[in-house]
């Protein structure tokens, strides 16, 4: 049975100073077996246009070729597998509505033969059109499991509310039936942020998919909407405004 889904749910996002500041919003996203493109292009159309679409270009290299081949090369070039080791990769992230998506995290979800986890790639976007991943690996030898926290270096600018400080701490929950990433933010004075993206998971069926569609018809556009309509709360609760910070690096970082 095909582990292709539609994750319904919400995102909550929790600032602690120097002002109290959270919002939760409904969303849905997608979880998107990589080696199943060609059976979910029947149900969602892969680098074409549709209501609802994903297109490989808007991932990894951004030029359109195969992610696939490309998370390959990058779990090859951090030696967390050989070129000819067998992989089963799924990319949780928002599908392009209309022609248009912006997604500001997507998580490559990375396993072996046994089903083991052994890599998370985060992918995160800002949008000043910069991006970052974290790859994200396990302290032991049997992969990463549900609940494990990890932690990696701040290395994008993404908020000008925040600097480029601190470091990042991940936890996930990898059950095929419900969905959980959590990101908490320390800059280095304490714990400053808190966001969870969380779903139940349903079958990627043309039933489930239109169903999404109508309950969230522009969600793609919502998503910068609701980034900027956050920035101006903040803005007038008087939280420090830093604008367009440099990024340390806009490649990959492993923790």
């Amino acid at each position: 049975m095909s582990r292709a889904a539609i994750i319904v749910g919400e995102v909550t996002h929790e600032r602690e100073r120097p002002a109290k500041h959270a919002f939760t919003y409904p969303l849905f996203c997608v979880r998107l077996p990589l080696q199943e493109l060609s059976a979910i292009n029947q149900v969602l159309p892969v680098n074409r246009s549709g209501l609802a679409s994903f297109q490989e270009r808007d991932h990894g290299m951004r030029d359109g070729s195969s992610l696939l081949a490309w998370i390959r090369r990058v779990l090859t070039e951090h030696d967390l597998i050989v070129a000819v080791t067998p992989i089963d990769v799924e990319l949780v992230t928002f599908p392009r509505i209309l022609g248009y998506v912006f997604n500001p995290v997507s998580f490559w979800i990375c396993r072996d033969t046994e089903k083991h986890v052994l890599a998370v790639l985060v992918e995160v976007r800002n949008t000043f059109g910069q991006g970052h991943s974290y790859l994200l690996t396990p302290t032991g030898k049997l992969g990463l499991v549900s609940g494990e926290t990890l932690f990696a270096t701040k290395q994008l600018h993404v908020s000008p509310f925040n600097q480029v400080v601190g470091s990042y701490a991940f936890r996930f929950n990898f059950a095929p039936e419900q969905w959980l990433a959590r990101i908490d933010y320390d800059d280095g004075k304490g714990h400053l942020l808190h966001t969870h993206i969380s779903g139940r998971a349903q079958p990627l069926s043309k039933s489930n998919l239109r169903a999404a569609l109508i309950r969230f018809p522009l969600q793609s556009v919502a998503v910068v909407a609701r980034i900027h309509w956050q920035a101006l709360r903040l803005a007038i609760k008087r939280v420090p405004f830093y604008g367009k910070l440099t990024s340390r690096m806009t490649g990959i970082s492993r923790s």
